[in-house]
Order: structure tokens, then C-alpha cells, then sequence
């Protein structure tokens, strides 16, 4: 029977307290470069809690192989220079006794090496709750910065991380999610909902921080929404209402989670901005967070007269201006400006704005009758359109009853017939009377209507005039849709689309629509007389820019549905209205992609089905990303398509520039031959 060899026993190296003085830090320590906490903060540190780790040391030997008395340091090097610093201070006396572990055998260099390698560094899960732990412990979050020298944010962070559901924490803990999916996790503080974003998102290939974090905000609106930046976060925090922060964005994001109470601020902020302007002296105030688009449509605009600068004002304004540039001269050689001239530039600019923006006024009768639109802007400032006219509030002429222009009211288009015309006429003309009476209706009916017909060939023969005729008409029914028209019956029809979508006024096209209307409005006459010779005498550069203008508010390509049998035809006419806008786009070369339109949730994708989401990003991302969200729910898959769509320029069908076919549709020539009359307006007339 073999007898088994037995394991030797472990024998621990011994470990006594050695005097400082006795120590030097050994040439084998194979730590060389500087990595983590420093010198200083180390000295720092063990000052505070004395230290919590043994040098490791060996005796050093002489000639003869005898001990010496001194010890040197193959391990623990940052440890010794520490002590060394803290002696240097005198805060530690040079024979103080250290905790040294005594190695004999061995390597010293492997000894060094192992220390350092063997070591492992704390999880930051462990770290998270020990944070946690001093917190219950007493300490404040200054006092954990302090102590372990890093920011008060940084702390935070970790608190917050150490506050996520603890089955989160597990998970994390076990490798199951990373830091930064852990970190999204934090934007809300109910462990509830925590979970079940969790359960829903777990089984996911690829789990981005962002849907987690966007599924945890969906109910809650960011701080940088318009509304909030119109009432102002701190009111909204006066008033009760709680925001979550993202201590992990370099923007520090948050969410408000109370929309109620955002919504009854802002509303009750623009009830108030009403009552203001409204004291101005106008008929009506309509506000709202968003107004319809094109509401201003139909009702006269009236101008008003801008108050000029008092002599005291212009006598500051100009010595404002001399300052600013004798500033401007001084450090006109690109050197920085200090801080206190940068401050007193912007004093100067403020003041100089404050003093350029002119108050207006208006006619008090015109003012009486008009009224004001408030809305917010995207960012969240107030929107004030001023002296809208109603139809309903136009002036009423002499003898009448009504408006002269009601909305909605068809004028006539001919001549009118008074009844029994003949028989007043006959008896008119029998009549023996010296006195001269006006022209019987029936005559002056006839004699206009041959006059119509010379006047219609006589302009035919004239393509400049009949240019301008059209000018003047088209701007009369856009600008002056309710006032004195022309003879020249044509309009402009702007098709009314209210509020088929959302934000349609704050849109950078709606915007520039808007600022060119009004451009035009302040720069020509409101008299047609007046105006004819205005249109008259612009270049012609700009008499087609006007042009294009008034009538690119005719254009209307919009899908409208229709149902049943008496549809049919207005769908038909629908259909060709369609194909016309894409043969118009398809001219002016309009992408939708490149003027700025995205898919988002609240424009398409939140709106459309599963399959058609799918399509999207297939169509965009291939068909490898369109598998990653099909497992998804509609809401997180409708928020994570936004972001795969995110400058891919993918667009919905009805947005899509057509193909163009070289041989059909109503434009199909006229790009080649815009280019040919391109710097001749009159040609195109005349063709």
C-alpha cells in the first residue's frame, strides 16, 4: 500500500513594524510609469486614515552577506514615496514606525510584479453602493469628493447609478447589461417602470442606451421643449411640478413630469400676454400654443407708423455707436478681450438694440376693428402678428347694410340687371325733361359690355401689358383679398390648410413665405391705381419675383379623401392635381430630404403600422437593421426607427420626388424651356 506524499504546509512571511528611516525604495519595483491616484492625494489620504496596506520589504545585505539594518522596497513603491512626502511636511515624525511584511525568499522583481498584477480592481457596482453606504453613514457628498478626491458630479453619478431597481443592479452586476445601458436607466426614478422597459427591451440584439432612455421619457416633456422654455423651468418647479435629470448628458438633460401643469402655466402665461396686448387698444386677441396655418388668410393687414427716435434718444444712440466703435479700433488687432470690455460690449449692444426696436402705432379707428395673433415660436418665444381685419369687420359704405367683401361671398362676376330694365328706359327716353338723369342701367350695361370686348383684344395685342394686368390682378386678390379688385378677373385660390398638420406656421418654409408676404405688402401701395404704376416700374427681375411669389400660394397638393359614389370625379380631380404637383416638384427640383424634413414619431412614423415602419428602415438600412426592431412594440419600434432614419434622407412616398418621364405629363418641356427664356420674362408672355 503506497502511502500518499503529504501537502506541505503555507508559510506566511513575517510581518513587523519597521522605523521609516530604516527604509529605501528598491531599484527592482517594476513600476515605472505614473498611473492613478497621485503621490500627493496618497499622502493625503493615509494622513487621514493612516495606512491600510503593508510595505512589502527585504533586509539588505552587505559584502558578507549580513544584514545591514536597512530594508529596501520592491513593492509598495507609491506607498513609500507617499510616507516619504508626508515626512518631508513633518507631518509624520522619520523614525515612525511602518507595517512592513519581511520577504527572504523569492524574487523581489516577481514579487513586485505580482502585487500589482494579482491585484483586482473594485466593480463599479461595489463602488456605487459603498458611495451609497457613507451617505447612510453621515457623509455628504462634498465629504465623499473630498475624501476620495474626485468631483461632487461624479459622486452624484454614482448615487444615482446605486438608486436604479436592484434587480437592475444585479443584472448589471452579473455582466447582464453594460454601464452605459445602466446609465439610461437613471432618467427615471420608478423602479416599476424600470423593470418593465427592462422586460421588454432584454430579449433585444442590440440595446442602445438612447431607446432605453426615450422609453423611459415618453410620457414627459424635455426641458428644451418650447413650452418650457416659454413659462421657464424654475417656474414650473415653483409650482410643484418635479423634474428628472440625466446626470449622465453633457447637456444635463431633464424631463418634466407633470404636462398638466405645464400645460395650465403656459396657458394661463398666454391669457396674460393677451390682456397686455389686448390694452393696446385691438378689437380681438387670438392665442394659442400653435395658431392654424393660414389663418391670417382672407383679413386685411393694416400698417402702422413707427415711432421715431426722440432727440434724446438719438443723441444716446449715437453716442453709443461712437463708443462701441472706438472699443471695436482699440482691439481691432484680434487680441482677446479682457472680461470687463467683453461685459461692456454687451451692455452697449443690448442698449443699442433696446433703442432700435421701435414701438408702432396705429390709426385708432383701423385699430378698433383689427386684431392680434399670439402664438409660441420653436423656441419658445412669444409670436405677435398685429392688425388682422376680418371681412366681417371691414368699414360698410354709404348705404349700405353690410361689408363690402364678405368672405365666402361671391361677387358678380357681370354687369348688373335691374329690374324691367325696357319698360324704364322707354319711358325715360319719352320723357321731356330738361334736367340730365344718369344713364339708364340697361345702356350703361350694353356700352361696358362692347367696351369689354375691345379692351380684351386690345390688351391680347400687347403681351407687356397683359403681363403686368395679370401682375396687378394676382397681387390684388393675395394682398387686397377684400378690397378694391381689378378688372382683370383673375385670382390667386389658396387652398385652406388650417390644421391638416401640425406646426405648420412654425415651419422654416411657412416662415419665409411669411417674411417675403410682408416685405412685399410694406413695399408696394395699397391704391390699384398707385399700384399699377408701382408694378410698373419695378425691374423685371423682381416683377417675376412677385409673380412667382402670389402664385405659389395657388399651389395646392393636397390629398384630400373623399367617399362614395359622388367621390369618383373629385377623386379623379384629385388624382390629376396630385400628378401636377409632382410634375411641379419634379421642375423646381424639390427634395424634401434636403429642405429639411425627417421621419419622427409625431410626424409619420407614430402614425403608420408595424410593417410599414419595418419598410422604412429596411428601405433605408437594409434588410440586416430592419430585423433588429421587428420584435419590437409598435411605440419603442416607431422610437428607435426615428433614430436608425436620422440623416439617411429616407422619405414616405407622398414627399418623394417623382421620375420625371421625357415624354408625358403637363411639364414635361417646360424646364428646357425656362432655361431658354431664363433672363426673359417678356419672351414667356409673348410664346
Amino acid at each position: 500500500m503506497t502511502k500518499s506524499k503529504s501537502v506541505p504546509k503555507l508559510v506566511l512571511s513575517s510581518s513587523r513594524d519597521i522605523p521609516f528611516s530604516q527604509l529605501v525604495l528598491s531599484q527592482k519595483n517594476v513600476r515605472r510609469l505614473k498611473a492613478g491616484l497621485s503621490i500627493e492625494d496618497l499622502a493625503e489620504d493615509i494622513y487621514r486614515r493612516t495606512l491600510l496596506q503593508s510595505l512589502n520589504v527585504r533586509a539588505m545585505l552587505d559584502e558578507d552577506g549580513k544584514e545591514t539594518g536597512m530594508f529596501e522596497v520592491p513593492a509598495g513603491g507609491r506607498r513609500f514615496r507617499a510616507l516619504e512626502l508626508l515626512v518631508k511636511t513633518r507631518r509624520m515624525a522619520k523614525d515612525q514606525p511602518v507595517p512592513c511584511v519581511v520577504r527572504e525568499a523569492g524574487i523581489a522583481e516577481e514579487d513586485s510584479l505580482a502585487e500589482n498584477v494579482m491585484r483586482e480592481g473594485l466593480h463599479p457596482l461595489d463602488q456605487f453602493r459603498a458611495f451609497s453606504a457613507l451617505i447612510e453613514a453621515g457623509l455628504s457628498e462634498d465629504d465623499i469628493a473630498a475624501r476620495f478626491f474626485v468631483s461632487v458630479s461624479t459622486v452624484r453619478q454614482r448615487l444615482r447609478l446605486a438608486s436604479v431597481a436592484p434587480s437592475l443592479l444585479e443584472i448589471y452586476g452579473e455582466d447582464g447589461m453594460t454601464l452605459e445601458q445602466l446609465m439610461a436607466f437613471t432618467v427615471n426614478d420608478d423602479h416599476a417602470r424600470q423593470e418593465q422597459v427592462w422586460e421588454q427591451v432584454k430579449d433585444t440584439p442590440y440595446i442602445s442606451a438612447h431607446q432605453i432612455r426615450r422609453m423611459l421619457t415618453e410620457d414627459a416633456i424635455p426641458a428644451g421643449d418650447r413650452r418650457v422654455r416659454f413659462i421657464g423651468l424654475d417656474a414650473y418647479v415653483e409650482a410643484g411640478g418635479y423634474v428628472m435629470r440625466d446626470l449622465f448628458s453633457e447637456q444635463n438633460e431633464g424631463w418634466l413630469q407633470d404636462p398638466v401643469l405645464v400645460e395650465q402655466l403656459v396657458n394661463a402665461k398666454l391669457a396674460t400676454a393677451a390682456e397686455e396686448i389686448g390694452a393696446e387698444g385691438w378689437k380681438w386677441v387670438e392665442a394659442a400654443i400653435d395658431l392654424p396655418y393660414g389663418c391670417e388668410s382672407g383679413k386685411r393687414r393694416i400698417t402702422g407708423t413707427t415711432v421715431p427716435l426722440t432727440e434724446e434718444e438719438q443723441a444716446r444712440l449715437d453716442a453709443l455707436v461712437e463708443k462701441y466703435d472706438a472699443i471695436g479700433e482699440e482691439y481691432q488687432d484680434g487680441s482677446d478681450l479682457p472680461d470687463e470690455v467683453d461685459a461692456r460690449l454687451t451692455e452697449i449692444d443690448e442698449e443699442l438694440t433696446a433703442l432700435n426696436i421701435r414701438p408702432v402705432t396705429y390709426d385708432p379707428d383701423e385699430q378698433a376693428r383689427a386684431g392680434v395673433f399670439i402664438s409660441l415660436t420653436h423656441d419658445g418665444r412669444l409670436r405677435i402678428d398685429r392688425g388682422y381685419v376680418r371681412p366681417e369687420d371691414e368699414p360698410v359704405a354709404d348705404g349700405e347694410d353690410a361689408p363690402l367683401y364678405r368672405e365666402g361671398v361671391e361677387q358678380p362676376s357681370g354687369p348688373a340687371i335691374s329690374v324691367g330694365g325696357h319698360a324704364s328706359d322707354e319711358a325715360a327716353a319719352d320723357e321731356e325733361d330738361d334736367a340730365i338723369r344718369p344713364l339708364p342701367d340697361r345702356l350703361v350695361s350694353e356700352l361696358t359690355a362692347v367696351r369689354t370686348v375691345a379692351l380684351r383684344n386690345a390688351l391680347a395685342c400687347h403681351p407687356q401689358a397683359a403681363f403686368i394686368a395679370v401682375l396687378h390682378a394676382l397681387y390684388l386678390s393675395v394682398f387686397r383679398s377684400h378690397g378694391t379688385h381689378g378688372c382683370v378677373q383673375i385670382e390667386v385660390t389658396q387652398a385652406w390648410l388650417g390644421n391638416v398638420a401640425p406646426n405648420l406656421r412654425e415651419t422654416p418654409w411657412s416662415e419665409a413665405i411669411q417674411a417675403r408676404h410682408e416685405q412685399w405688402a410694406e413695399r408696394l401701395p395699397d391704391e390699384p391705381a398707385l399700384l399699377w404704376d408701382a408694378l410698373v416700374e419695378l425691374p423685371q427681375d423682381e416683377q417675376m419675383a412677385l409673380l412667382a411669389h402670389c402664385v405659389s400660394l395657388g399651389v395646392n397638393a393636397l390629398f384630400e379623401p373623399v367617399k362614395g359614389y359622388e367621390g369618383r370625379t373629385s377623386a379623379h380631380g384629385i388624382q390629376q392635381r396630385i400628378a401636377a404637383a409632382d410634375a411641379l416638384a419634379t421642375v423646381v427640383g424639390l427634395d424634401m430630404a434636403e429642405a429639411g424634413w425627417t421621419p419622427t414619431v409625431d410626424n409619420y412614423l407614430g402614425r403608420v403600422t408595424k410593417p410599414r415602419i419595418i419598410e422604412a428602415v429596411r428601405e433605408a438600412k437594409g434588410d440586416a437593421t430592419a430585423v433588429l426592431i421587428e420584435h419590437l412594440k409598435k411605440g419603442d419600434m416607431a422610437r428607435e426607427a426615428e433614430r436608425l432614419l436620422e440623416g439617411t434622407g429616407w422619405l414616405p412616398e407622398p414627399l418623394r420626388l417623382p421620375v420625371a418621364e421625357s415624354d408625358e405629363g403637363d411639364f414635361a418641356e417646360l424646364p428646357a424651356f425656362l432655361d431658354e427664356h431664363e433672363q426673359d420674362p417678356m419672351a414667356i408672355a409673348a410664346e
